[in-house]
């Protein structure tokens, strides 16, 4: 009986792993994004109005971050998640407990631009100083 269990656990495993490399072979590594020319600007008014920091009620300045992504697979790289560190005037981490601080929809092949929207408390000094800036994704399909 220990046998047929076994045989039977082997199949299911080969039969899925078969699966995975068939219908998801590139949805199942992570492909990476440089990202280079980060800079920010405030958000326009209606954007900005009412801006609070996640998770309180403080006030909070709206930016626009900008850049240049660099996609150097030669495919289009989907639900690329951006990584960094964010520092105000001080040198102070303005998003302490993240490191991913934004998405992007759609990497195309080669050097395209993006932009996110951040809130950072309203007493944190300016200017913004941008640190680690990175960015990964998937080739394929994958839901969220």
């Amino acid at each position: 009986m220990t046998t047929l269990r076994a045989f039977q656990t082997f199949c299911i495993s080969c039969i899925v792993g078969l699966w995975l490399c068939w219908f998801a072979p590139e949805a199942i590594a992570l492909v990476p994004v440089e990202l280079h020319d980060i800079s920010y600007r405030e958000c326009p008014a209606e954007l900005a109005e009412g801006a609070v920091v996640s998770g309180s009620m403080q006030a909070a300045n709206c930016f626009i971050v900008t850049g240049k992504a660099e996609n150097k697979s030669g495919k289009t790289v989907v639900n690329a998640d951006i990584f960094g560190r964010i520092y105000d005037a001080n040198h102070n981490n303005v998003m302490p407990n993240r490191n991913r601080v934004g998405s992007i929809d759609e990497v195309p092949p080669g050097t395209s631009e993006f932009q996110i929207q951040i809130s950072v408390a309203a007493n944190q000094p300016l200017p913004l100083q941008f640190e680690q800036f990175k960015a990964a994704g998937f080739t394929g399909k994958v839901r969220r």
